[in-house]
């Protein structure tokens, strides 16, 4: 009976670990190709993205078009700030810090561009206490651009050419212990970030994000602070599509704000409907099956732009809820519930 309950209350721990172990092993074995490596740490990426995007436009019932101004926010500080300390750069100069120092500092420059990308959320989080809708939804393009458009435009880090050097901070990663530590990193980000979501939205915080999606003026009226609640949401979302950005930028090696257009915050929107609104498990699950069909639909190059609307527009059209709707697997399966409780 009591290793019955050791089972059920470490399940989940137990089965992310032997995947992350799984998946560390076939990637240091080369076991895998690394076409397939990359796919499966861009899955990560936008299991990210798409998890942060839908507490905004899911949970909280607003309407956020630039997510991808936050990403490049956290891609570029990321970028800059490992680059800086820890690889030789014709524009940096020497490594502040011992190249070696790379493996142990590397989540805290992530961070550290989640940070960043958090308070330029707020670029989007004052205007929101005032506007809903689609005003809210041209701030935030608007902040998409103004981000885009202000990296274009300073030289010291590239402009409009873009910013590299990151893999240098990679291969010193490597060069301290052998391992694939970007698929490593990747996997440890993208659980954090389920992880901390699914604690927000079972939290005091999230039941009242709850409440202003489902009418804000009853929520002031029932004394919850809706412009606190917004500010910290917005921040959290951002803040993830910056540890998001940063990922991407050292799982390429190469950062350009043309990467981070409104084309980039529309394959955002995709994952989130696809999957369900105020659905965390949609989310993760639209988040995969995106991922595999960019992947499919690349030969067609500029067409797939064509084939992914399409297919946005038959999903609204014979399921609006998207995948989920607003359930969670545990929904569907409630004995699923024993395997993860808070305590």
């Amino acid at each position: 009976m009591l290793k019955r309950a050791f089972f059920q209350r470490y399940s989940v721990h137990l089965l992310l670990v032997t995947i992350g172990g799984v998946i560390t092993w076939l990637a240091y074995e080369e076991a895998v190709s690394l076409y397939i490596l990359s796919v499966m740490m861009f899955m990560g990426v936008n299991i990210i993205l798409s998890t942060s995007l839908n507490l905004v436009n899911g949970n909280m019932g607003e309407f956020s078009c630039g997510h991808a101004g936050f990403m490049c926010v956290g891609a570029y500080v990321s970028s800059i700030l490992g680059v800086l300390l820890f690889s030789k750069d014709k524009v940096f100069g020497a490594p502040l810090l011992d190249p070696g120092l790379a493996l142990y500092c590397f989540p805290f420059i992530i961070l550290a561009g989640g940070v960043a990308a958090a308070f330029a959320g707020l670029l989007v989080a004052l205007p929101s206490y005032k506007t809903r809708g689609d005003y809210l939804a041209i701030i935030t393009i608007a902040a998409n651009y103004i981000i885009i458009s202000l990296i274009e435009n300073l030289g010291v880090i590239g402009g409009s050419r873009g910013f590299m050097g990151m893999k240098k901070v990679v291969n010193a990663m490597g060069d301290t212990i052998d391992l694939p530590w970007m698929v490593i990193w990747v996997f440890i980000f993208t659980i954090f970030t389920v992880w901390i979501l699914r604690r927000y939205n079972s939290s005091t915080f999230g039941k009242g994000v709850a409440a202003i999606c489902q009418d804000e003026v009853a929520a002031e009226i029932m004394s919850v602070n809706t412009n606190k609640m917004k500010t910290i949401t917005f921040m959290l979302s951002s803040g993830l599509a910056g540890v998001a950005g940063g990922l991407f930028a050292y799982i390429i090696g190469y950062v350009n704000p043309g990467s981070f257009n409104i084309l980039k915050s529309t394959e955002v929107l995709v994952m989130v409907y696809l999957g369900g609104m105020a659905s965390l498990s949609g989310a993760v699950m639209s988040a995969i099956l995106f991922t595999i069909l960019l992947e499919l639909l690349r030969p067609l190059q500029i067409i797939k732009w064509v084939v992914i609307p399409l297919v946005l527009i038959v999903l609204m059209q014979f399921r609006p809820e998207g995948i989920m709707g607003n359930r969670e697997l545990s929904d569907m399966f409630p004995r699923l519930k024993r395997f993860y409780r808070f305590k």
